[in-house]
């Protein structure tokens, strides 16, 4: 079991960084990357994994600490996992409203039925950049895709996700309530056992 009090996130987003340091406790303090460097590295992988690892690694090389990354996206079935690792750049790094717009006319015609998807988050965490045994947790969270979008809250393909345990789009969660059962939550819960925090 790995001890640490100090991780840090490989990422510039300060509303990623806050949520995740909601999840994981007071026990270890969570730093942005940006305290170190503004440089992104390229995600080169062909998967949440290798991306997430390829970050982690970077950001542990960069730092000279323990590092935490994330990679999320979502996967539609219909569209054979797609957007994917490509979510957040869906519609050539245009932002999320292009992104949400360009994902409803891919599905234009498609019941609902055939509209189901999941948000994967891959967390990876390294001990130092050349860890040979990266700690790696998944989380899946199930839904379909709504024909339009619901919801103030969230980011990204939010208002499009519907939550059917909770009858709302993902957007219509409360950020509490969202930090209870996302795909983030969940690969967080089983990162949280690993490191005995829970």
């Amino acid at each position: 079991m790995m001890k640490l009090n100090q991780l840090v996130l490989a990422s510039h987003n300060a509303g990623k960084l806050k949520e995740l340091q909601a999840m994981l406790g007071e026990a270890v303090q969570l730093r942005s990357i940006g305290e170190f460097s503004q440089i992104e590295p390229e995600e080169t992988g062909l998967s949440f994994v290798e991306n997430a690892i390829l970050k982690a690694r970077n950001a542990a090389r960069i730092s000279g600490l323990p590092a935490l990354a994330d990679d999320s996206g979502l996967a539609v079935d219909f569209l054979g996992g797609a957007p994917g690792i490509y979510s957040a750049r869906y519609a050539d790094g245009k932002g999320d409203a292009a992104n949400n717009a360009k994902l409803l006319d891919a599905l234009k015609d498609v019941p609902d039925a055939m509209r189901g998807a999941q948000f994967v988050c891959v967390l990876a965490l390294v001990r130092h950049a050349d860890d040979p045994l990266p700690i790696l947790c998944e989380g899946l969270w199930h839904g379909r895709i709504l024909h339009a979008a619901s919801g103030e809250h969230g980011f990204g393909y939010d208002p499009l996700f519907w939550v059917p345990e909770r009858n709302v789009s993902s957007a219509e969660l409360s950020p509490a309530d969202k930090n209870q059962i996302s795909h983030r939550a969940r690969a967080m819960d089983l990162l949280r056992h690993r490191l005995g925090l829970k």
